[in-house]
């Protein structure tokens, strides 16, 4: 049951991730603004930090389970290495890293969009 929870888990994170993508694709602003809009609340570093840490948890412990098992351990451990690091910078540079992100949008938004379209789907492949 447990592991049926997990997978469920990295599956909807998948969809969230495909429907992210999606969204960048047709209308970027409503992400990219939301980001914007809250670039400097706690809330978002906190988010940031703990869907990665949790992702990258589950992703290691299921790995076994999916269909690509190196690929998905080696994934984990780079999410929780980014929970890391975004943890240990702090929210000054938090706030600066996702200002000079955002401030590329223009140029690289609509390719991110198809990157995690193609992330979103790949965790869902990998997991069905």
């Amino acid at each position: 049951m447990e592991n049926q929870v997990m997978t469920l888990f990295i599956i909807i994170f998948g969809a969230l991730t495909c429907l992210a993508g999606i969204v960048i694709l047709v209308n970027p602003e409503v992400i990219f603004g939301f980001l914007r809009k809250n670039i400097d609340k706690i809330e978002l570093h906190i988010l940031a930090v703990v869907i990665r840490l949790v992702l990258g948890v589950f992703l290691i412990y299921q790995s076994g389970v999916s269909r690509y098992p190196f690929v998905i351990e080696i994934i984990g451990w780079l999410s929780i290495v980014a929970a890391v690091f975004l943890a240990i910078i702090g929210r000054n540079k938090f706030s600066k890293l996702m200002s000079w992100a955002l401030s590329n949008v223009k140029t690289l938004g609509r390719v991110g969009g198809v990157i995690t379209t193609a992330f979103g789907a790949f965790l869902i492949h990998a997991f069905v």
